[in-house]
């Protein structure tokens, strides 16, 4: 029988995979050296690693939903939605705005994905929170990226890894004021991104392909969240997962999201 984590255990962990995000550096699968560990375990450790970083000066700028959509669960064999949280350093901006994503000097495996990002301007607190909930809460959305990052050898994880890997976030890049809209009359559930990486098209994806809508998405994050204690505040940023499969990039890559209706982001990495 796995013998069960205690409190040194989940430090510690939580410090290597802290270790590993500032070193750039993999570690081998926490689910293979300590097979007792539960979920419960791994938001402990995820809580860990974000503590490190507040006490280097991070400040909680939002939060993230991560594996909504089937093809990133089948891509990475994993089937339950997890949840991470955003940092202040892990915002860059569009290339628009002449920003630049640093993934050669920052991340270790980086994978793109393509979603929608809510900005709130109320809070939301479950349990009880409904896709209707988070319209009302939503000061406006726009398209963006999110480059998840592994501290996992070889992108081998399970659910516990990705959980306690601070949901594999890397880093994220928001659509500019011209891509942003009140959500009001915006079709989720029928929304459509297509996504180009260097002027070639690469995929397509629908709303309905993340748990419905991404307001099933956000609305879960925070109901789950709120089991915790956890709130989506008021001015924080929540992605709301992928809709089209991960694709790898590296430095001289440059992707495209477009949303009819919406607008696009354009990632330019270094």
């Amino acid at each position: 029988m796995a013998e069960p984590l205690d409190a040194d255990d989940l430090r510690a962990l939580g410090d290597e995979l802290y270790a590993a995000l500032r070193a750039r550096t993999t570690v081998a699968p926490l689910t293979t050296r300590r097979p007792g560990i539960t979920t419960v375990d791994a938001y402990h450790i995820s809580r860990r690693l974000l503590d490190r970083r507040l006490a280097d000066g991070e400040r909680v700028v939002g939060k993230k939903i991560g594996v909504t959509s089937l093809a990133v669960q089948t891509m990475l064999d994993v089937h339950t939605p997890d949840f991470g949280w955003l940092t202040d350093r892990m915002q860059c901006a569009d290339a628009g705005a002449g920003g630049e994503v640093p993934v050669g000097a920052q991340l270790i495996q980086p994978r793109a994905e393509a979603e929608l990002a809510f900005c709130l301007d109320r809070q939301l607190r479950g349990p009880g929170i409904t896709p209707g909930d988070v319209v009302a809460a939503t000061a406006w959305i726009a398209p963006c990226f999110e480059l998840v990052d592994s501290r996992i050898e070889g992108w081998k994880i399970r659910y516990q890894d990705t959980v306690a890997d601070n949901a594999s976030s890397g880093l994220f890049v928001l659509g500019g004021a011209e891509a942003r809209a009140r959500p009001g009359a915006f079709d989720f559930a029928r929304c459509e991104v297509a996504v180009e990486k260097n002027g070639r098209p690469l995929s397509r994806g629908r709303g309905a392909e993340a748990m419905g809508s991404p307001l099933v998405c956000v609305a879960w994050l925070a109901n789950t969240m709120g089991e915790l204690g956890v709130a989506l505040e008021p001015g924080e940023i929540v992605l709301s997962g992928s809709l089209v499969p991960l694709e790898p990039v590296r430095p001289g890559d440059v992707m495209r999201a477009e949303v009819p209706g919406l607008g696009g982001v354009t990632a330019r990495f270094t």
